[in-house]
């Protein structure tokens, strides 16, 4: 065993349950409100957006939640994933680190983005759902909803912030082979849409934008449509902790377990799949794992946002969560991780970040392009930029543990592959990338601008 680089599980290891980690979270959960009234929502308001299975995942307590059979039998179109220890990775660095890895571009949509698509689709489908729409960033969600819908039978509309729609065509492409409907947002088809196009032609687009327009048209579907989200929400980091629980078994194949787990953090969805399962671990059996949470400099809503309810789009016409946040009205910088460039993070990883039981850090993009260089040319994978902000910690951890002379147990999620963003390494490549480093005192001012939210009794 003591040069096995591949840790592999049979399918008969697959998950039958996912994990719910409200119910062993010190952290009592905050309302969910109504963007009008900011009142606590209903049921009868989310079934306007969910479908009711959905909704009642969302606001579960039970510790596990059941894998349907239709969904555990996609699944093993690609679960369980590898884990892979980075042996050559660790040769190059010189460190006494041991550095293990969750493959989940093994996917056949490049990305952990299916472990929760293809529930979405299943439940939506069994609700009797003939549509869906989305929005997505880097285009990892939408190839993923594109591939489930498919599998069901729905069509679904699919709103792309327009700079990763320019930077990123083949995720686009992608998409429309698995026979979705792709639009750059900001778009002319929603009332919101051109209302952005109409005081800035020229907007780059973002996260909170393309949610306002994939949500205006579930709204005024009349029923037709529903919505599906890709990340924030409990039930979509609910379906991403089969990537803990795999990886929970398969460190015990290696006879190891992590001192650190590393993911990158967007709207918090593949970092939570991971490292939950290692948060049950620290809470119910005394394991002290660190677990880090790694975002951009230019979008660093851990690290330098605000904790407070937001609204969770730029129209606010989605629900009021309690969150870390940048503001709603955020438009970040044109970076190439697309997929991080949301102005909030999901209620619960914020309330653990709150508690102090999970690690924040902020890494800039030029730094990031080098981790994933230096990752790629010793373990001939091309990662994601998302998935880049992880490999920059644990490289950065690992290097620690050698001026320390320590040995540490790494862990990361390799939460999707490269392939179609090479645009964004030719620029690195070339010399051209920016840096970007989000002023603190530029949340202030968005603070500033929220409307006075307070707890309902």
């Amino acid at each position: 065993m003591s040069d096995q680089t591949r840790f592999l599980l049979n399918e008969t290891d697959l998950p039958k349950f996912w994990y719910n980690v409200q119910a062993d979270s010190p952290v009592p959960p905050t309302p969910v409100l109504h963007p009008g009234t900011l009142e606590p929502v209903t049921p009868d308001f989310l079934s306007v957006l969910f479908p009711m299975e959905l909704i009642m995942q969302e606001i579960a307590t039970d510790r596990y939640i059941p894998i349907p059979e239709e969904v555990r039998e996609i699944y093993k179109l690609y679960r369980p994933t590898p884990l892979i220890r980075a042996r050559r990775l660790e040769q190059a660095l010189g460190t006494p680190a041991h550095i293990y890895y969750k493959y989940e571009g093994a996917s056949p949509s490049g990305s952990h983005k299916s472990n929760t698509a293809i529930p979405q689709a299943f439940f939506n489908k069994a609700a009797g759902t003939k549509a869906l729409t989305t929005e997505t960033g880097a285009g990892q969600w939408g190839s993923a909803l594109s591939m489930a819908c498919q599998m069901f039978g729905l069509d679904l509309e699919v709103y792309m912030v327009k700079v990763s729609y320019n930077q990123k065509p083949y995720r686009r492409i992608l998409m429309e082979t698995f026979g979705a409907q792709v639009f750059a947002s900001p778009t002319d088809r929603t009332n919101y849409g051109r209302s952005v196009l109409a005081s800035d032609p020229q907007s780059p687009g973002s996260l909170g934008i393309a949610i306002s327009e994939a949500v205006e048209v579930a709204a005024a579907s009349d029923g037709a449509k529903k919505y599906s989200l890709g990340s924030v929400l409990n039930h979509v980091l609910m379906h991403q902790t089969v990537i803990g629980e795999e990886a929970l078994k398969q460190m015990d194949l290696a006879d190891e377990y992590p001192d650190v787990v590393f993911g990158c953090v967007g709207g918090g969805s593949n970092f939570a799949g991971i490292a939950f399962p290692f948060l049950r671990e620290n809470l119910k059996n005394g394991k002290r794992t660190r677990l880090v949470a790694v975002e951009p400099t230019a979008t660093p809503s851990l690290t330098k946002g605000t904790y407070t309810f937001d609204y969770g789009d730029t129209a606010r016409m989605a629900p009021v969560v309690k969150m870390h946040t940048l503001g709603h009205d955020f438009v970040p910088p044109s970076i190439h991780a697309g997929g991080l460039r949301y102005h909030g993070m999901a209620p619960m990883v914020s309330a653990l970040v709150d508690a102090n039981l999970i690690d924040a850090v902020a890494v800039p993009q030029n730094a990031t392009f080098e981790a994933a260089i230096q990752f790629a040319r010793a373990e001939g994978i091309v990662p994601a930029p998302e998935s880049s902000h992880a490999i920059r910690a644990a490289i950065d951890e690992a290097l620690d543990a050698k001026a320390k002379g320590e040995k540490r147990v790494i862990l990361f999620n390799l939460s999707g592959h490269g392939n179609f963003d090479m645009t964004a390494y030719e620029t690195y490549l070339h010399g051209k990338l920016e840096d970007y480093e989000y002023p603190a005192e530029a949340v202030a001012e968005a603070m500033a601008r929220l409307p006075k939210i307070s707890v309902p009794a």
